[in-house]
């Protein structure tokens, strides 16, 4: 990316300020960076976590599987889950606050007696296959973020400090060149009137 500029002073100003202000963020983002990457690796770790107790928890009750055959599909649904927003290290991710189940009634006496346990079942499953997937779209929201913020660090530490830098000295050289000139000039003058002088 080239740095636009003018060989002046205001020009100068201008790009020291630019240069100062990336210079002074630059450790921020690092830090954030750090911290995505960090809080990736944790929502990435906490969704495995989750498949993997709600595979042995599915391994657990595979005794009950013929039993499964008995139970009505409809006996339990999810009516709403509940999300709330989280900030984690500047980036809104969801949360989950909580699952609303519908029960649908059925007789106490004539239906079998596990049902009830069956429900709790299903309630626990569901939470955790619900909670699992909410952490996977988590890890992906701050994994966007930390890539967008490596770009900006990559951008200001490799591309814009450098250019500034470059900038700024190219207008200084130019401005001393000028200065001496200007010098180099008035002396030349300064020569001739004394030379003109003496002729008189």
């Amino acid at each position: 990316m080239a740095i636009k500029f003018q060989f002046n002073k205001t020009s100068l100003n201008d790009l020291n300020k630019q240069l100062k202000v990336r210079v002074n963020a630059l450790p921020t983002l690092k830090n954030k960076e750090s911290a995505l990457r960090f809080e990736v690796k944790r929502a990435k770790n906490r969704s495995e976590e989750l498949k993997n107790k709600l595979k042995e928890t599915l391994e657990f009750y595979v005794y009950m599987a013929r039993l499964w055959n008995e139970f009505k599909p409809d006996l339990i649904t999810i009516k709403n889950i509940e999300l709330q927003t989280v900030k984690v290290a500047g980036v809104k991710t969801p949360s989950l606050k909580d699952i609303e189940y519908q029960i649908t009634p059925y007789n106490l006496f004539s239906a079998p007696s596990w049902y009830a346990d069956g429900i709790t079942i299903l309630k626990e499953l569901s939470h955790l296959g619900i909670e699992s997937e909410i952490y996977m779209e988590k890890m992906r929201l701050l994994d966007y973020s930390r890539k967008k913020t490596t770009q900006k660090v990559n951008l200001y530490e490799k591309v814009q400090i450098p250019g500034y830098h470059e900038a700024i000295l190219k207008i200084k050289r130019f401005m001393e060149d000028e200065e001496n000139l200007s010098k180099a000039s008035q002396k030349i003058v300064k020569t001739r009137h004394e030379a003109e002088e003496e002729d008189l």
